[in-house]
């Protein structure tokens, strides 16, 4: 039980960073906006996709599809910065 509300937490707290860097960093190479503007909507964006990885973190039935339902789209996000 201990152990399961630490791995939420740390998921809530390290992946929601995690995706929130990455959408800051993937998100403005697909807008079609200009540069600066891209980068301040991907910031903004930033701080929803983080609140709902925190919430996503406390809502589903196990610590590790918590894991997974933050890790994955961090990595999709980190595709998009890798290929641009």
């Amino acid at each position: 039980m201990r152990l399961d509300i630490a791995a939420r937490i740390l998921a809530a707290v390290m992946g929601g960073y995690a995706l929130a860097a990455a959408i800051v960093i993937g998100l403005p190479a697909v807008l079609p906006l200009p540069r600066a503007e891209a980068v301040a909507v991907a910031m903004m964006l930033s701080f929803a996709f983080c609140c709902g990885a925190i919430l996503w973190a406390f809502a589903v039935r196990s610590a590790w599809r918590a894991w997974a339902g933050i890790l994955l789209p961090t990595m999709l996000f980190a595709a998009l910065a890798l290929a641009s």
